[in-house]
């Protein structure tokens, strides 16, 4: 099955390997963290930022691309703008959240409606 461009964001997908260090580090160095919210953008570049309990920021946004020695032009240019955005997704780092509960943190930090087609 072919990825389509542009996808629905989804709670359900799951960090890459390549995704897991830097989402254990960003959770490693922010004391309040509960998640770390992951944007996956069209040209291959990630945002990702803790979040507490409350879906408010428990980090700065760090923006990378794997393999580089820094995010694309386009990124530098639009700082990874979201009409780019091809996947966002909450990687939880704790169970103690009902799901009724995650699913408000991920309406409040990635939105309720599905990326353009």
């Amino acid at each position: 099955m072919k990825k389509q461009k542009n996808a629905p964001l989804d709670s359900r997908t799951k960090a890459l390997k390549s995704e897991q260090a830097m989402i254990a580090g960003i959770m490693e160095g922010s004391p309040d963290a509960i998640a770390v919210a992951v944007v996956r953008l069209e040209c291959g570049c990630r945002k990702m930022a803790a979040l507490d309990k409350n879906g408010d920021p428990a980090s700065k946004v760090v923006v990378y691309r794997d393999g580089a020695d820094s995010v694309c032009a386009k990124c530098k240019e639009d700082n990874g703008a979201f009409h780019r955005v091809t996947e966002a997704f909450i990687d939880w780092a704790t169970d103690d959240l009902g799901e009724a509960a995650k699913r408000e943190i991920e309406i409040k930090v990635l939105g309720s409606r599905t990326a353009p087609h």
